[in-house]
């Protein structure tokens, strides 16, 4: 009696044994390091590494070591300040093809890292960061979505040939005039046709025939769930250019979304790019008339007034060639022939027919870039403080089309290379759908960060020995055996996690502390069982097979209740509750596995077998 078969203790020490490898890499420190990666344009080539190995040896850089992988180079260094040294030298030798992104990187030996076996991510509050909260502005979302609809509504007006006097948008309203009710019906039935998400009312005015197209309830919840989805989209794609690692970016109720950014150690850059707006239009310049007459007010049809940096007027067409949405990539570098920084953009099949069949036909013709953004300004007004959004619109180049531009070709015209650098990640991570505001910033310096490890591990620590003094004063030797099963269960939670990559956070220490407090409840239950058995006479194999056998489905049924909130606290809870519920889910599986068959094994170990005359219990 009381005794597992060899297959049973062989799989125990297996999970055991894998366990502990997987949360090995946890004790080895962490190294500050620089990650550098590759792209579609340049590839990171053994010419490369040496490239690398030698800028920094020149600059006196010691790298503590290299490890190079799919694409990419994670080179570790002693310090924090190597580090920056590191990145401020190899920034200008690899120039915009590469991201370099400053990072923590265990120091696991090669073995372990051979498995797999890799540390769990530290969380924002465990290993510092920066936390913002962000509000998307629906409203402006729904503008524009009324605006795209004027400009298609004028498109199909035109292609049907039916005569409207206006197309204009009045608050939630596209309204179109007409001068005659019989062109106006005719309209009202092509615009149904054409957009059945719109609803459509027909108005008579003094002295026209009117339309009003507005947007129905559900495509206005369409147009708002795809703008906030389209702007969590561009900020991780924004994010992921710069190379952070283990970001998080999620929504928070109906139209805010959460960016936490561990290890991130330059908040002024990463706020200024989450929130830029840059992109770039194409417009061809308007030489048939007058630039003075439109300072003067005289703007002609189909042209708009535009100012150049240094402040040049310059009058261009309305109809833009292309827009930054249409850009597929971008990158930054220097023009060839004037050295200025230059951002190369290539775009999508439509956007390279148009801007083919533009150039074909303007040949010899100047044609200008157009950088837009919106800029915020803050002022005290009153003894507050007032943030308002200035739409910035310059033109940074004009220059005759020598010949049809194809799918790929250069920008220039920036400032600075930085400003190429920026320019050129934006154009790739793609234009926000709706305007941002920044409306919650928290940043958490490193040593605060390592305070909250330290005050974490204490928690667990004290909390580990406190159960596992009571424990082996209570039971005795199954004490100590539920001991034994406990610090198992702390090194397979650690596993898993590492296994899963996870990342750990405060809460989720939290969620470990109170598994163990948790695990031993079914230890004591068996134990109290046994007593049990034991005091109406049974013998002390009999006592040990029906504590655990009556015990289990107790242990079973109360174990589900608490898996059950642990899955609802994960799949309705926001960053800190989902950490600790993820814990508290593994926490509870693994303290499972130890107690009932971890510890059964090592009592049948011990006992299983033997004709004992008293059990010390």
């Amino acid at each position: 009696m009381n005794r597992y078969p060899l297959w049973k203790n062989i799989l125990i020490g297996i999970v055991v044994l894998v366990g502990l490898i997987y949360a090995l890499p946890n004790i080895f420190d962490q190294d500050p390091a620089l990650e550098i990666t590759g792209s579609r344009r340049a590839e990171l080539t053994p010419a490369t590494e040496q490239r690398v190995r030698d800028a920094l040896g020149a600059a006196g850089i010691e790298i503590k070591s290299l490890d190079s992988g799919s694409n990419k180079l994670l080179l570790r260094f002693s310090d924090s300040e190597t580090q920056l040294r590191a990145k401020d030298s190899l920034e200008t030798l690899l120039g915009g093809d590469y991201t370099l992104a400053l990072t923590l990187s265990s120091d696991v030996p090669g073995w372990l890292r051979s498995v797999g076996a890799l540390p769990m991510y530290l969380g924002l509050d465990l290993r510092g960061g920066i936390h913002v909260l962000i509000d998307v502005d629906m409203d402006a979302a729904v503008d524009q979505a009324l605006e795209r609809y004027s400009g298609d509504i004028r498109t199909l007006l035109r292609d049907e040939k039916l005569r409207y006097s206006t197309v204009s948008q009045r608050g939630d309203a596209v309204v179109i005039s007409f001068k005659e009710a019989e062109i106006r019906e005719q309209a009202l039935a092509k615009i149904e046709d054409e957009f059945r998400n719109l609803l459509l009312e027909s108005v008579d005015g003094d002295d026209a025939f009117q339309v009003e197209a507005r947007m129905s309830n559900n495509e206005q919840q369409t147009t708002r769930k795809f703008a906030l989805d389209q702007n969590i989209t561009t900020l991780r794609n924004r994010i992921n250019a710069l190379g952070v690692s283990e970001p998080i970016i999620q929504q928070q109720g109906d139209r805010r979304i959460v960016v936490q950014l561990p290890g991130a150690q330059d908040p002024a850059r990463l706020k200024d790019l989450l929130g830029a707006t840059a992109t770039l239009e194409y417009r061809l310049e308007d030489t048939e008339h007058n630039v003075e007459d439109a300072v003067a007010g005289k703007v002609p049809v189909g042209s708009k007034l535009y100012h150049t940096r240094d402040g040049r007027p310059i009058l261009l067409k309305k109809q833009v060639i292309v827009t930054g949405n249409q850009i597929t990539d971008a990158s930054s570098g220097f023009d060839q022939r004037s050295n200025q920084p230059a951002v190369f953009v290539s775009l999508d099949g439509p956007g390279a027919r148009r801007m083919r069949n533009v150039t074909t036909d303007n040949v010899g013709k100047p044609m200008a870039v157009v950088f837009i953004e919106t800029r915020t300004e803050s002022r005290v007004v009153d003894g507050k403080k007032v943030t308002r959004k200035i739409p910035v619109q310059e033109v940074i180049s004009v220059a005759n089309i020598l010949e049809p531009f194809g799918r790929r070709f250069q920008t220039t015209g920036l400032d600075s290379p930085a400003e190429a650098h920026d320019l050129a990640l934006l154009l790739r991570a793609g234009a926000l759908a709706a305007p941002i505001e920044i409306v919650e910033e928290r940043t958490i310096g490193p040593s605060l960060g390592q305070d909250n490890i330290d005050q974490g591990f204490r928690s667990v620590l004290i909390g580990l020995l406190l159960v596992m003094v009571y424990m082996a004063f209570s039971y005795k030797v199954f004490g100590l055996v539920a001991n034994l099963a406990l610090i198992t269960n702390l090194v397979l939670i650690v596993a898993v996690l590492s296994m899963l990559q996870a990342t750990l956070t405060l809460p989720g220490i939290a969620g470990i502390v109170l598994t163990v407090g948790m695990a031993v409840d079914a230890n004591v239950l068996i134990f109290e069982r046994i007593r049990e058995e034991i005091d109406i006479g049974n013998t002390p194999q009999a006592s040990i097979h029906a504590g655990y056998e009556k015990a289990l489905s107790t242990i079973v049924d109360a174990n589900v209740t608490t898996l059950i909130a642990a899955v609802v606290l994960f799949s309705f809870g926001t960053g800190p509750i989902k950490g600790f519920a993820v814990t508290l889910f593994i926490g509870i599986l693994t303290s499972m596995f130890t107690a009932i068959l971890g510890t059964r094994a090592v009592i049948n170990r011990v006992y299983g077998g033997r004709r004992l005359g008293k059990l010390v219990i």
